[in-house]
């Protein structure tokens, strides 16, 4: 890994609030990721879930955390299990995990190597009640792979049939919603990171530059500022590609006179940043350009202003809507019959703007959390309105991270990145 570890007290901390919540008499089990074949013998970069990251700090592949807080023997009350390590494996791939360093990153005192598992979960399963299992419930998920987690699963099923069972993921749902003050400052060094990347290519932004150009940019200063590179696929969209909301390929050159949507942003120590910044290609918006930027900008600004505790989604989505209706009468694309004849379920401004305003952000980039509950303090979210006028060959989004606070204002955590009109024209054209 190339960040600098977080503090074991913080993973300290999270297992400790996870426990608060279980059943009396549960284990809980949380396994890392597996490494991805491609083909032949090629595989995918390693990418840690995210849970046994958020409970352990530990990023390598093939270990599992266990939880028992009402364990007989104190020691058996959160153990870790990390894949032995051995001469020819740090020859072949690197050094790999000690039980002293593994303990050091997580602050977990029971370090076992991964294959005393079984006979060690099958003595603490005679004291348990209940089991529970990692299940993925986050609603944007679509994937169609067995996962460690899942082969888990259902070799415990067969083996402890007469258990009771519960899902861990209505738990770390709410936990992993609210930040602490290191896991904000961590999403605010992979968003620091993130605006190097944006200044840099704002330098290299010109008439006849590729979209795959200014990736590279990006993934260049990223990796060479110790983040972790992409936090998500970059998307680098010029002209009307900026109308496909994941428009991904970046592969078209960039005309004088269009605009480029650039939705891309760093990670840092498994913390997502997430931006969208437009620019003008030759470096200055056209009038009817800055019309509709300054729009966008307008309902950012608004949005993130609405951004307190108790704030129930809806209300904050229904406020975001009619303000952005507003916007787009001023800019002559809605007229009062286009607002009074669309139906209930889909408001006119939809036409113009047809994804959600925030979504939940941190070790994910679309983070846990529920949309049910009111907001609190220190969530972390996005906030990402846009205007897409195909017609016009025009795509707008702006997007930047913000914490909710307690008391005053939301805190922006890329108020630094250049946003307003006249800084970047100025900066595109120093």
């Amino acid at each position: 890994m190339r960040y600098i570890p977080l503090s074991s007290d913080l993973f300290t901390k999270n297992r400790s609030l996870f426990c608060e919540k279980m059943k009396p008499y549960s284990i809980a089990i949380f396994n890392s990721n597996d490494i991805y074949p491609v083909s032949a013998d090629s595989t995918l970069p390693f990418q840690q879930h995210r849970d046994i990251y958020y409970l352990s700090g530990i990023d390598q592949e093939e270990s599992i955390l266990l939880v028992f807080p009402n364990a007989r023997n104190t020691s058996d009350r959160e153990i870790l299990f990390v894949k032995r390590t051995d001469e020819h494996i740090a020859v072949w791939e690197g050094e790999k995990l000690t039980k002293e360093k593994a303990s050091t990153l997580s602050g977990v005192q029971h370090i076992e190597w991964l294959e005393q598992f079984e006979s060690v979960f099958f003595r603490l399963m005679k004291e348990a009640e209940t089991i529970y299992f990692n299940t993925n419930i986050h609603g944007r998920s679509t994937s169609e792979v067995q996962t460690r987690e899942d082969r888990f699963i259902e070799w415990c099923k067969a083996k402890f049939p007469a258990h009771q069972v519960a899902s861990s993921a209505p738990i770390l749902h709410r936990l992993r919603a609210i930040k602490s003050q290191e896991e904000i400052d961590t999403i605010k060094k992979a968003c620091d990171i993130t605006e190097i990347g944006f200044r840099e290519a704002l330098k290299m932004i010109r008439p006849e530059v590729w979209e795959y150009e200014i990736e590279a940019t990006f993934g260049y200063h990223f990796i060479k500022n110790r983040g972790d590179g992409f936090a998500y696929t970059p998307i680098i969209a010029s002209g009307n590609n900026a109308n496909v909301l994941h428009y991904i390929q970046n592969k078209k050159q960039c005309k004088s006179g269009e605009v480029i949507l650039m939705d891309v942003a760093s990670a840092y120590a498994n913390y997502s940043s997430d931006m969208t910044r437009v620019v003008p290609v030759s470096g200055k918006f056209t009038k009817r350009q800055k019309e509709v930027y300054q729009a966008v900008l307008n309902v950012k600004n608004y949005a993130t202003s609405l951004l307190t505790p108790n704030l129930k989604w809806s209300s904050y989505n229904k406020e975001i809507g009619d303000f952005m209706t507003k916007e787009l009468v001023a800019l002559g694309l809605l007229d009062k019959a286009d607002i009074k004849n669309a139906p209930k379920e889909r408001p006119a401004y939809r036409k113009y703007f047809m994804h959600g305003t925030s979504h939940f952000l941190g070790l994910d980039t679309h983070d846990y959390g529920f949309q049910e509950d009111l907001m609190q303090a220190n969530m972390v979210l996005t906030v990402e309105p846009g205007i897409y006028i195909p017609q016009e060959q025009m795509g707008y989004r702006l997007e930047d991270n913000i914490v909710i606070q307690d008391k005053g204002i939301p805190l922006n955590l890329m108020k630094s990145i250049p946003i307003e009109i006249e800084e970047i024209e100025m900066l595109m054209n120093q």
